[in-house]
């Protein structure tokens, strides 16, 4: 599997949101390998997104947001929960990330279950947080560059052709766009 370069994520974000659909999130933890087939992502742009984690300023924990394409952006949410986004925006702009939302798992799907403590794997990587329990997501992984860390990356895949597009899921702010991105297998 080919990883993405840097220059993939160098575009706007909701072009890059969709765009990794279909591309291969991959996570070795020692000799394990855990796989998936990312089949739901959102876009967070920067301030004109009252969504995302950028809008107002900088801070500790959305710099990494700010800075070079293709670096993790992992945060810890609802006291109990980790999600994983990648850093992607267009050169000019200053902020922005895409949530992965969901996987189709594929490899290390043993590991997973016992990751998530569940056998139903309909149920496995279907949700921000259910992914980044599944494959050991964490702070530690923040700010890695997915285009360098041979630990956690994205690999290329086929795109689909039946995106389905919607509002984005879990906010109160910014319901209007329509950054929310999926397909069916």
């Amino acid at each position: 599997m080919k990883v993405l370069l840097r220059k993939f994520y160098m575009n706007d974000t909701k072009q890059v949101a969709k765009d990794l659909l279909g591309k291969t999130l991959i996570r070795k933890i020692g000799r394990q390998i855990l796989s998936g087939m990312i089949i739901e992502t959102e876009a967070y742009k920067g301030k004109n997104d009252p969504a995302s984690h950028s809008a107002r300023k900088k801070t500790d924990r959305n710099k990494v947001m700010f800075g070079e394409v293709g670096h993790a952006y992992v945060y810890f949410t609802y006291g109990m929960h980790y999600c994983f986004n990648v850093v992607a925006k267009k050169e000019e702009d200053e902020s922005g990330a895409v949530l992965i939302r969901a996987i189709q798992p594929q490899q290390g799907i043993n590991y997973m279950i016992k990751n998530r403590k569940t056998n139903v794997v309909s149920n496995l990587v279907n949700g921000p947080g259910k992914l980044t329990q599944a494959m050991q997501i964490t702070l530690k992984q923040c700010n890695l560059d997915l285009t360098k860390n041979p630990s956690l990356f994205i690999a290329d895949g086929k795109k689909p052709t039946n995106i389905i597009v919607k509002p984005r899921i879990g906010i109160k702010i910014g319901v209007d766009k329509l950054w929310n991105f999926s397909f069916k297998i």
